[in-house]
């Protein structure tokens, strides 16, 4: 049988690694490393939104990701300063026929944080990256499901974390161009 030795320095990530998850009762218990860095990072939502109620074929309606960001970090904006910091993006599919407008991206803060030499361009507390939706006239009524693809990378005022991707889908009902819709998501999309 051959021994592996492990330099110190891992032996002591992996102590403080069991330590950080030990339950309060002192009973100690292994985690596995591969858990640990997600563990350790923001819990940021991700949701998306329709400016109204239902989609009207042959009309455009607004539609929004929000990125609601825990208060003591950050994410790097959709044009991060420095080339090693990782943007945020969204990609969205529709189905066919279904128009994407291109995506808006909030305006960003520029901040100075522990782990930078200069000011890096952040998203904080809440990110709304809008598009238009145009649903085209011969659609048809039932559900769509537009699939919205999320890359952020999320930092605290000390160290970054690795980047992350999200998906999630935004269904809304089809209706006729005749058809009522409502506007909703006031705090979104404004009243």
């Amino acid at each position: 049988m051959k021994i592996m030795k492990i330099p110190q320095r891992a032996n002591l990530f992996v102590l403080a690694a069991i330590i950080m998850t030990a339950p309060a009762r002192g009973v100690v218990t292994a985690t596995p490393l591969a858990t640990l860095g997600s563990a350790l990072q923001p819990n940021i939502g991700v949701n998306g939104y329709y400016s109204m109620d239902r989609a009207q074929c042959g009309r455009t309606l607004q539609a929004a990701v929000v990125l609601d960001i825990p208060g003591g970090y950050h994410v790097n904006s959709n044009r991060p300063i420095g080339k090693y910091l990782v943007p945020t993006s969204l990609k969205i599919d529709g189905p066919g026929g279904v128009r994407i407008g291109g995506v808006r991206y909030p305006v960003a803060r520029l901040r100075r944080f522990g782990f930078s030499d200069q000011k890096l361009s952040v998203f904080e507390r809440r990110a709304v990256m809008r598009f238009s939706v145009t649903v085209p006239a011969n659609y048809g009524q039932g559900k769509m499901e537009l699939k919205a693809r999320v890359r952020y990378q999320s930092c605290s005022d000390k160290e970054c974390y690795a980047p992350a991707t999200r998906d999630i889908s935004l269904w809304i009902d089809v209706v006729n161009a005749n058809e009522s819709a409502k506007r909703a998501n006031g705090n979104i999309f404004g009243r």
